[in-house]
């Protein structure tokens, strides 16, 4: 028996929620389904390690692109704290480092001081206050209709800054605004968090990696979910329940054919639901599949949905601490250091070392790397005795690591490798070593949890352990590309190609990170739709 539904939704991911909860809110038959037991994807809490009252966000970590219309659309309880500090790097083999403290001026401008990059002070003051106006004018723009690139570079209003940032390659930008290493280093850092990229990366995929880190919240702030990641996801479960959407987890959806009719199975049992629209809250490249096996357009399927490029370039280390470790440089407070984004071994020449090193099959040495703590910001992950005892964690992104080097047969012997790169290199500016301050867990075991592209690929479907679910692609459509955008779907940025299916996750246009855009934007292509807007 086939069941029917205004609007199936494939994957409880909290893109998914997030459509549900807008389109439930209008009064239309919304269902969910996911794979998991749980709702919520890559958004999540776990209590990651046996025994232990500590519950981490296992895979996304931190919060910018979540705009605040959406909180106040569907009435989210969500805080953001933010942090104190933005930065703080270490020298490589030295002693020393650079504190970046949003709160100080002064205090800054001694830090560059400190490192030889005095000059280097103005430079980075000017070069955000750019990445400030470009973050003003562009991110109100997410959450409405695609502008093209004309009428987004005329916003902006500012054609150097534009053409500094987008029109070229930012690294090279980056190289010629400042002198220091290390400053580059850590300025071209937001262009490779989930894309692997060279300093001088012509296919600018580096510069729409850029884009997106440094226009979160009008502000480019990262800031950190209290209660965690699942905190973000829970509250958008709720709003999507409350307004009437029916969340089935455990359903392996295993088709889904030209009259948009879905094939899932809970259990042994299978399941048809037929639907006005589907929204898939999946890759490209798992929506194909889907396609495929329900011959939705006989054998021209699997290419119907374009498939951007998809390759992850990190490895996550997840660790848990009894107290946070001591510097090299005594001068400068874990508490501090820890208190934004830890940067390791990241200087802009370090940086495209380890990007020729994995691009000729190696593991970078060191590798580069940048550590968040979230405990130090919200405490409220660990368990009351923890707390007391001083324990925090650390959550390590360590980048250059492409699934180029992983296949099925070696990943078990890769992660354990990856691992000890990861923590070797995070011990080279350490004043002990990080494996003297990991927790055991019930079953004896060091608290530490390594995730390769390949486990995200086998847990969470991401193609290639790509985190945006393939390169992302700019906030805006290309002048020749807008004269067809005829229908509300192209409009949005959420077209497949395929009648009545929409993308809804992060492969649509504006949808990477944890931001809820894509489940927005797709949910109001449908609305538009019905309308006849």
């Amino acid at each position: 028996m086939t069941t029917r539904r205004d609007v199936v939704i494939i994957g409880g991911g909290h893109n998914g929620l997030a459509a549900a909860a807008y389109l439930a809110r209008a009064g239309l038959d919304v269902e969910v389904l996911e794979r998991l037991d749980t709702v919520g994807g890559a958004a999540v809490s776990a209590q990651a390690f046996a025994g232990i009252d500590a519950r981490l966000s296992r895979y996304s970590y931190l919060v910018s692109l979540l705009p605040q219309r959406i909180i106040d659309d569907l009435g989210l309880s969500i805080r953001l704290a933010p942090r104190r500090y933005s930065s703080y790097t270490p020298v490589p083999g030295g002693d020393g480092g650079l504190l970046v403290d949003n709160h100080d001026q002064a205090a800054t401008d001694a830090s560059f001081a400190a490192i030889g990059a005095k000059n280097d002070a103005d430079a980075w003051r000017t070069f955000y206050d750019g990445t400030a106006r470009l973050a003003r004018t562009l991110f109100p723009t997410v959450t409405d209709p695609l502008l093209t690139r004309s009428e987004a570079r005329a916003v902006l209003g500012d054609d150097a800054l534009w053409d500094a940032l987008i029109e070229q390659p930012v690294g090279r930008t980056i190289a010629s605004t400042f002198t220091s290493d290390l400053v580059r280093g850590v300025a071209y850092t937001d262009a490779l968090i989930g894309t692997f990229a060279s300093n001088d990366d012509e296919t600018l995929a580096a510069n729409r990696c850029f884009l997106y880190h440094v226009i979160g919240g009008g502000t480019g702030d990262w800031n950190v979910p209290v209660g965690g990641m699942g905190a973000v996801t829970g509250e958008l479960a709720r709003a999507a329940r409350l307004a009437g959407a029916a969340l089935t987890t455990g359903a392996e959806v295993t088709a889904l054919d030209g009259d948009r009719v879905v094939t899932y199975r809970v259990g042994d049992t299978e399941h048809r639901v037929a639907a006005d629209r589907v929204l898939a809250n999946a890759s490209p490249r798992e929506l194909n599949r889907l396609l495929a096996a329900g011959d939705a357009g006989g054998a021209s399927t699997a290419s119907r949905v374009h498939e951007p490029a998809a390759e992850g370039a990190q490895v996550k280390v997840n660790l848990l601490l009894t107290r946070l470790p001591r510097l090299k440089d005594a001068r400068i407070d874990p508490e501090a250091a820890f208190g934004g984004t830890f940067h390791i071994n990241e200087l802009f020449t370090q940086l495209q070392a380890g990007y020729d090193a994995a691009a000729a099959g190696q593991i970078p040495d060191p590798i580069p790397a940048e550590i968040y703590c979230h405990s130090l910001t919200d405490p409220t992950i660990l368990g009351p005795e923890l707390q007391a005892a001083g324990a925090q964690t650390l959550t390590v992104f360590a980048l250059h690591t492409p699934d180029r080097l992983l296949t099925a047969d070696n990943n078990d012997r890769m992660r354990g490798e990856l691992q000890a790169a990861v923590l070797a290199s995070l011990n080279s500016v350490l004043a002990e070593p990080i494996e003297s301050l990991l927790m055991t867990d019930a079953d004896g075991a060091a608290c530490v949890e390594t995730k390769t592209t390949r486990d995200l690929e086998e847990a969470l479907r991401l193609p290639g352990g790509n985190i945006f679910h393939g390169d992302l692609a700019w906030p805006w459509l290309d002048d020749d590309d807008a004269p067809v955008a005829s229908t509300a779907a192209e409009r949005w940025g959420v077209a497949t190609g395929v009648d009545g299916v929409y993308l809804c996750g992060s492969g649509a246009r504006r949808g990477g990170a944890v931001s809820a855009i894509g489940g927005h934007n797709a949910a109001m292509a449908v609305l538009d739709e019905r309308s006849g807007a």
